[in-house]
């Protein structure tokens, strides 16, 4: 097993002083979630999976996705959020 973090997924972000930082960092939370790899993610990101800084844009997030009729990040969304 690979074990946490492990997946050697490719997680592209700006850096962290970028503005943006925080919504990449999020739609890279829910990206793995639909795929499985959170982990991976909390660990390239720095940011736990439910961390209150990154609700607003997970919200965003969650618009867009049911505006695209995208059920996998729908779910992840709605899971992040609880």
């Amino acid at each position: 097993a690979a074990g946490w973090g492990g997946s050697g997924r490719r997680i592209p972000l700006p850096p962290r002083d970028d503005p943006s930082y925080d919504e990449a960092a999020a739609r890279a939370l829910l990206e793995a979630a639909v795929d499985g790899e959170t982990g991976a993610a909390e660990q390239a990101t720095g940011y736990y999976w439910g961390d209150d800084r990154l609700k607003a844009h997970v919200r965003k997030l969650l618009d867009a996705a049911r505006t695209e009729g995208d059920e996998g990040t729908i779910r992840a969304a709605e899971r992040y959020l609880r």
